[in-house]
């Protein structure tokens, strides 16, 4: 019996038509003499049978029979074929079908070997070198057996090297059974791992007539095929670790930067929370850090010198407060506050810009050609600096924008943006038109569809006051009377607002009543900013009132301050480059400045 380990053995006999009846009978019999000389089992040797011809035909797979007696039945029941020699085609077979582990083949990496036994008595009809190289190169050792006619030049080609070892040629069928003998010492043969220095550094496995070096689990074989190297488990970086990974033999394990402890998992790190030790002495809190801890104090508090203790910090100093007006420290935070008669936005930082309330705001400006692009971009500045003084949201302040020239253009409608920031960024995306001055147009325009529900504007049940204000630099095209009529009959307050060349007459027709609050002029667009300011004090009033001190007019010290405010104005008007309209100016400013100082002196009355 053979004493050299499992194999996986497949017959692979030729029952071509020139194999004669009785010729078969004793490849029969070598079949069963090879078996029978083998240690046969599910966890032994293994053993298939195929014929072939023309055709290939499974007598019984390696996981068929694993009793002696029941495959010598098999055997012995095997009809020839009698066609042709397609060699090639049962080597196909054998490799693609009788040796996979569907069919009862041991998996590869177990090392058993797999051997095929070819029988045949003449020349292949079809190719085998190609199909036979595959079934090598796929791991089974063919043994090639010519009989009598056989082709030694196709037993050669499909033989496992070396040759000498695996091509065997028997000169007739009566003495293939003496050659059988010779065959299962080739099979069997001696211990090689015994009989010779095989060289291997760890283990030796025999198998048939040779050997091969297996290493110890955690190694290697090397290309030498003998000798052996430690396989480093880290290297493929599928270990895991979530610091750092240490081999040892054939395995690794995981440790952990200094600070961190191992986890139950074997693989991640946790920091060490040395303030959970209770001794770190912070007044407010302890951070742990790899290696040990430091303190830190809440928002609002400072950490002394001494590293533990903590102190509040003057936040107004040391932050971006963002308060609008005035920051005022408290203990450990901060507060905003507004002026006097001014209130905190619900953003804890800004204050109330607008104390009119709510307002349905469209501002009609002029993109005629005499505006010039340059100036124009002063305008938008200046719609912006008009939208900075507002409370813009869906239920407090809502802008609309509309521009004209030889037509009229809504730039967005009151309905459109619900924030300044989007409505300012809206303005310096506005398109320069160019052309004529067709204010009467956009008057229309604004009176039938701007102001409209449709647009945004709020129903005049709600009572909530609509604001026109028109820019403009220069004569309109058309008539304008009708439709700035038309726009303060509907309850719109109309403010007009002119700059170089605008007609003062005009100014006065759009202008609401008193229209000395509701027109304003500057000479040109680089001198026109406090027209936001008339702007301001006329669509906000309280802005410009605040609580007076009620002082005695005949008191030396209030005639003087009367005195030294009055000259004050007076030299703030003659600066002013004011060209043709500086007499209306003037006369306003007066009017404005008689208008206090009869409230004042009302106050007066009023407490005598």
């Amino acid at each position: 019996k053979c004493r050299t380990g499992p194999l996986d053995i497949v017959f692979v006999i030729d029952s071509s038509r020139s194999v004669r009846p009785f010729e078969f009978e004793t490849m029969r019999q070598f079949m069963m003499d090879i078996i029978g000389s083998l240690d046969v089992g599910p966890n032994a040797t293994r053993v298939g049978v195929i014929q072939y011809s023309s055709q290939v035909q499974n007598i019984f797979s390696l996981k068929t029979f694993f009793m002696r007696e029941d495959m010598e039945k098999a055997i012995n029941s095997i009809v020839p074929l009698a066609q042709g020699t397609m060699t090639g085609l049962a080597i196909q077979y054998a490799m693609n079908v009788a040796f996979t582990t569907q069919e009862g083949a041991r998996p590869l990496h177990k090392k058993i070997p797999r051997i095929a036994i070819i029988v045949t008595d003449g020349r292949p009809q079809d190719r085998v070198t190609e199909v036979a190289t595959q079934a090598r190169n796929a791991g089974i050792e063919i043994y090639a057996v010519g009989i009598q006619r056989a082709d030694m030049n196709s037993l050669r080609a499909m033989a496992s090297p070396p040759l000498e070892e695996h091509v065997f040629l028997v000169e007739s069928f009566e003495l293939i059974q003496q050659f059988g003998k010779q065959f299962q010492d080739k099979l069997c043969g001696v211990d090689m791992c015994v009989e010779q220095e095989h060289g291997c550094q760890h283990s030796c496995v025999t198998t048939p007539g040779s050997f091969y070096c297996e290493c110890n689990p955690g190694y290697r074989l090397n290309l030498d095929g003998k000798t052996c190297s430690s396989i480093d488990a880290c290297a493929d970086g599928r270990h895991g670790c979530h610091h750092h990974c240490v081999s040892t033999h054939g395995s690794y394990l995981c440790r952990c930067s200094p600070g961190y402890y191992l986890n139950q998992d074997k693989r991640s790190c946790t920091l060490i929370d040395y303030c959970s030790f209770g001794n770190h002495s912070c007044q407010q809190e302890c951070v742990s850090i790899p290696g040990g801890h430091y303190c830190r104090c809440r928002g609002g508090f400072t950490l002394q010198p001494d590293g533990r203790s903590c102190r509040a910090t003057d936040l107004c100093n040391g932050v971006d407060h963002g308060c609008e007006f005035k920051c005022v420290s408290t203990k450990g935070s901060y507060r905003c506050v507004c002026p006097e008669g001014q209130q905190l936005q619900a953003d804890g930082r800004t204050c109330s810009r607008c104390g009119a309330g709510h307002v349905d705001l469209v501002m009609v400006i002029d993109g005629s050609k005499s505006v010039r692009p340059q100036n124009f971009e002063l305008v938008k500045q200046f719609v912006n600096r008009i939208v900075d003084l507002l409370e813009v949201s869906p239920h407090g302040t809502r802008v609309g924008l509309v521009q004209y020239s030889s037509r009229v253009r809504t730039e967005f409608p009151l309905n459109k943006y619900h924030s300044a920031d989007e409505i300012k960024k809206a303005v310096m995306e506005v398109e320069y038109m160019e052309k004529g001055t067709m204010t009467g147009l956009a008057l229309k325009h604004m009176v039938e569809h701007s102001f409209s529900e449709l647009e945004g504007a709020r129903p005049l049940s709600h009572n909530v006051p609509r604001i026109g204000l028109v820019f403009t630099d220069g004569r309109s095209q058309d008539d304008i009377s009708e439709w700035a009529r038309r726009a303060k009959e509907s309850g719109i307050t109309m403010f007009a607002v002119g700059v170089g060349k605008a007609v003062e007459e005009e100014l006065r027709a759009i202008a609401s009543e008193p229209v000395e609050q509701h027109f304003s002029y500057s000479a040109d667009f680089t001198t026109m900013t406090h027209l936001v300011e008339n702007f301001k004090l006329n669509m906000c009033p309280e802005e410009g009132k605040g609580k007076t001190e009620i002082r005695s007019p005949c008191e030396c010290e209030a005639l003087v301050q009367f005195q030294t405010n009055t000259v004050a104005i007076l030299q703030s008007l003659t600066e002013k480059n004011i060209l043709w309209g500086s007499c209306f100016s003037l006369a306003r400013s007066l009017a404005q400045m008689t208008s206090r100082l009869e409230d004042l002196e009302k106050q007066i009355a009023n407490k005598k």
